[in-house]
């Protein structure tokens, strides 16, 4: 299946992409239970210290005695395969067109599969959970290696010039939005290090890089050279966001850092947040508040004064059971954010951060990985772990469970939306990376859009 693999980009070689094929199975739910092995470097920790691949081998056991296998051929395929050794039945794909990257042949792939409807009961409220009859298969999935399954990190963004940025390894790949033809590389030149975290300024093609050795560095993606070096990290930059021409870093040491990126002193001012990792930072669409998640479940909320110090309190903090990196501003309503708990909590949250009040919650039974808004239907759309490894779609503000994506075998650890809000890619600890499309359709003569059709 792989025998097609091409190198990507012009510095350090350390990613590169392979030809594959859509292959999903009869029993969706279950697709994120057919390959349990996390291929991580340094296991990644929740904040209690368990590791995600102990916590992936509790659900294969609690699955495989859930059942008595064989009682469905559908809902037990798992526990029948596992016990029987029974071989999972594909299901029919449709290739269709071709698409090019650096030389490489890309199958895009289409296909339908009947779904149902279920209820779930959760600790906060009833949810119920609407699965569409015809589901949507990503237009395109791309097979990459040297991607860090690092649950604290933030290595996946989409700009409004239509530039998508992904790290892999000490290495970053920049591709055009559109054609998802490779542009540019950027390497580290050290293989003892790797990027950690990358953002975009929000107008032009200035991208912002954090490294594992506590370096932030800036490139100009268009002149393609390295603009500067800063430092003052003493540990992993997990984090970054940008305000005007202030650029923030999260490091795992707990600290956040305020860089002027117009001055030789850059570093402004620092804020320190219980010496615990930060694994999310989100400067508020107003640029008025800084939203930072901890992998204590911290979650506070700073004043946007950019020369504060350490002993700065934070305006709020609102705590959670678990860890917060899943995190998102409300693009359309500038006081409401989004929070997805870890493993330990699994719980979908948006905040009235001026009050403080929880507006509404739901369970979604697995670690949120990754979160953001879709504006164009008013939905939120998270990215889960096990045991179904897909992406759900919630209708806000009910936050009821209106829909699912599934092309990934392994927690979909990031996603991002184009500027058109048209297309999406997410990219997971399974190593590919999908290309989703919003199709419209007919409601009631009126002409919507959705990820499904």
């Amino acid at each position: 299946m792989f025998k097609n693999r091409i190198d990507v980009g012009d510095m350090g070689s350390v990613g590169h992409f392979n030809l594959v094929t859509v292959n999903l199975y009869l029993a969706p739910v279950l697709v994120g239970l057919l390959r349990l092995a996390v291929g991580s470097e340094r296991p990644a920790l929740d904040s209690d210290g368990t590791t995600y691949s102990g916590f992936e081998s509790s659900i294969k056991r609690k699955l495989t005695a859930r059942v008595p296998v064989a009682s469905s051929p559908v809902v037990t395929r798992w526990q029948q395969r596992h016990a029987g050794g029974l071989t999972a039945e594909p299901r029919r794909a449709r290739s269709a067109g071709l698409c090019a990257l650096r030389g490489a042949r890309l199958v895009s792939t289409r296909g339908r599969t009947a779904g149902c409807q279920e209820e779930m009961q959760n600790e906060f409220r009833a949810v119920t959970i609407m699965k569409p009859s015809v589901t949507l298969e990503p237009e395109l999935r791309l097979h990459i290696t040297g991607l860090h399954d690092d649950y604290y990190l933030n290595i996946l963004d989409w700009n409004l010039e239509n530039l998508i940025a992904v790290a892999l390894g000490s290495a970053a790949y920049v591709w055009n939005g559109r054609t998802l033809q490779g542009i540019e590389s950027i390497g580290l030149n050290s293989s003892s290090k790797y990027i950690s975290s990358l953002a975009w300024i929000k107008e032009g093609t200035c991208l912002a890089v954090g490294t594992s050795d506590g370096e932030v560095q800036l490139w100009d993606i268009e002149r393609k050279r390295r603009l500067r070096n800063m430092f003052g990290h003493l540990s992993v930059v997990g984090a970054l966001s940008w305000n005007h021409y202030i650029l923030s870093s999260g490091s795992r040491l707990g600290s956040i850092h305020h860089h002027d990126v117009r001055v030789a002193q850059h570093h402004v001012g620092t804020l320190c947040q219980n010496k615990q990792s930060i694994c999310s930072l989100k400067w508020s669409l107003t640029n008025q508040l800084l939203a930072s998640g901890s992998s204590d479940g911290t979650l506070n909320i700073w004043h946007s004064d950019p020369g504060v110090k350490v002993q700065t309190q934070p305006l709020k903090t609102i705590p959670h059971s678990s860890a917060v990196k899943a995190m998102n501003w409300c693009p359309w309503q500038s006081n409401v954010l989004a929070t997805g708990g870890g493993m330990k909590d699994g719980i979908l949250r948006v905040w009235d951060i001026n009050s403080e009040k929880l507006l509404q919650s739901a369970a979604t039974d697995s670690q949120i990985c990754s979160l953001l808004w879709l504006p164009k239907t008013s939905e939120l759309m998270t990215g889960q772990g096990l045991p179904g490894n897909q992406m759900k779609i919630w209708k806000h503000p009910a936050l009821i469970n209106s829909s699912e994506l599934y092309g990934h075998k392994r927690r979909v650890l990031h996603i991002a939306l184009s500027p058109d809000q048209r297309r999406l890619l997410s990219v997971a600890a399974d190593g590919i990376a999908c290309l989703w499309k919003c199709h419209e359709y007919e409601e009631n003569n009126e002409k919507k859009e959705s990820f499904f059709f």
